[in-house]
């Protein structure tokens, strides 16, 4: 019986994923991507639609030299075209072309597309099913027939929607895969339709494919899970069409440690946050911190009542071991913060706090009036470091910045701007006066700043600027509002993050610069 069998995962980030907005992949990148999720453990990589564009069809060549495992790959097309034997059918042909293990292909469940986006008869929409799963299998690949707008087609005509099963099934494939192309059922639905399926198919694999319009397609890939189905489809991060496809990122975790099912290798799971990172680096995407699992928030703690009581046992807030899914826990300082959280974030950072000192309450208390004043420090580690050191440690400033001038000018209409800035700065008892040019006020102050410190502090050289954001604290405070400057630096080998607020945007960034220059000036332990 098929339910005896084991679940596996189809990841359909090469092509479904490439479908969505902003994501776009290479060659190169396809081939990386594909030998990354074949190693990761994934049972199914589709690799393109070669009937669709050259790069897919370039794609499947160079994919026959990867290392692929156990891992299958999957060439995807369509049924046959109305009229036309599947022998004959170009796109039909470019699949068998591919020379992959696998190939899927997608047919008509909806009576709505097979006369008005098809226009041809549902009797010969039943024959273009099973005539191409028929002709593929009888040239020895193993066939997965995607039904797609399936859940409409089944809510609009049971009767035919399951015929259309029925010709895949017939023709010999070895999955029906029911889609929700349109991403707009709910799980009830979903795991309705797919009992009902189970029940028709008793003895062939069933596989789902959703879409995330509702918000609802790992939901509704759970439940299809939870009634049987034995192949989910998804993508890295949720990629694809409109609003995405089944986040894989995010199944596969409630599969293994919420479903109890086995489906990755030993200690897979465990790399998850490091793949899905990678994912979006190749795509050239920011990764979503929020996302479940894997996001950078996904563990992260601010609430001064939630910190005390994870503190004291992390399970209080967190529904796993973050390292489970190769993630961390993380504590955020802010105005919401208690004394729990100063002295777990110290701890992260390797400083020892009492949560009940007083020395701690000062802290808490200078944070929390600077928090007022428009300063956060959840992507300003460095700045949070520095604060505690100063007050703990009456840490010495390795430098001091006495006095700075910025000037741009633009000399006549239409010509170039151009900035220079002046700073004086004092290491010890000696005083340097510097000056140097940038691309920006805020570049040229760095400069100068830099230029001034090199002499005392050579190994400046290897520390550069990496991001610079801005934002307006008060909006309604017009051109006079308190502005925010984020820093982020880098030595080549770590990263970090310091702030600094004002109502003068230059003020701001030299305070974030200062600190950023401070932090990596620390003694090293």
């Amino acid at each position: 019986m098929a339910g005896t069998e084991s679940i596996t995962i189809y990841d359909t980030t090469l092509r479904d994923g490439a479908q969505g907005e902003g994501v776009h992949f290479s060659l190169s990148d396809k081939l990386r991507l594909a030998e990354k999720l074949a190693g990761y453990g994934m049972h199914y990589v589709e690799g393109g639609w070669p009937g669709s564009n050259d790069k897919d069809r370039e794609f499947f060549p160079e994919a026959q030299k990867l290392k692929w495992g156990f891992c299958k790959l999957a060439a995807f097309g369509s049924t046959r075209r109305a009229g036309t034997p599947a022998s004959s059918d170009p796109q039909v042909r470019l699949l068998l072309e591919a020379e992959t293990p696998v190939v899927t292909i997608f047919g008509k469940s909806w009576l709505l597309h097979v006369e008005k986006v098809l226009r041809t008869t549902p009797d010969e929409n039943l024959r273009m099913i099973s005539e191409t799963v028929a002709f593929l299998k009888k040239e020895g690949r193993e066939v997965i027939y995607d039904a797609e707008h399936f859940f409409d087609g089944h809510a609009d005509d049971p009767g035919y929607a399951l015929r259309t099963l029925e010709a895949a099934a017939g023709g010999g494939a070895e999955y029906l895969v029911l889609c929700d192309t349109n991403g707009g059922r709910l799980p009830s639905q979903v795991a309705q339709a797919v009992r009902i399926v189970r029940h028709q198919f008793p003895t062939t694999q069933i596989g789902i494919h959703t879409h995330n319009d509702c918000g609802l397609g790992v939901a509704n890939a759970v439940a299809a899970v939870e009634e049987g189905a034995l192949q989910i489809q998804g993508t890295m991060n949720g990629y694809g069409e409109r609003t995405g496809n089944c986040n894989l990122t995010t199944v596969l975790p409630i599969l293994e440690l919420k479903l109890g099912k086995k489906i990755l290798p030993s200690g897979h799971l465990r790399k998850l946050s490091e793949l899905s990172g990678f994912v979006d680096e190749l795509a050239n995407l920011q990764h979503d911190p929020r996302a479940p699992f894997v996001g950078r928030t996904a563990f992260a703690h601010k609430g001064g009542m939630h910190v005390n009581a994870v503190n004291k046992l992390a399970a209080s807030f967190e529904h796993i071991e973050p390292g489970e899914v190769g993630n961390h826990q993380r504590i955020l300082v802010g105005e919401l913060s208690g004394g729990a959280n100063v002295m777990m974030k110290a701890r992260e950072l390797g400083l020892t706090l009492d949560e009940k000192a007083a020395s701690t309450r000062d802290i808490l208390a200078h944070i929390k009036k600077l928090e007022k004043e428009g300063y956060e420090f959840e992507a300003a580690d460095a700045s949070f470091e520095l604060l505690v050191r100063r007050s703990l440690e009456k840490l010495h400033a390795p430098f001091q910045l006495d006095s700075y001038k910025v000037e741009v000018t633009r000399a006549r209409s239409k010509a170039r701007e151009t900035s220079k800035a002046t700073v004086m700065v004092r290491v010890g008892k000696k005083a340097r006066k510097t000056s140097a040019p940038g691309d920006g006020p805020v570049n040229a102050l760095d400069a100068a700043l830099r230029k001034a410190l090199l002499p005392a502090f050579p190994a400046l050289k290897k520390m550069k600027l990496i991001d610079y954001k801005v934002r307006i604290v008060n909006s309604r405070g017009g051109t006079a509002a308190r502005i925010r400057v984020l820093v982020e630096s880098t030595d080549g080998q770590r990263e970090w993050g310091t702030v600094g607020v004002s109502t003068n945007i230059i003020e701001a960034s030299a305070l974030a610069l200062s600190d950023s220059l401070s932090y990596f000036l620390l003694p090293k332990s």
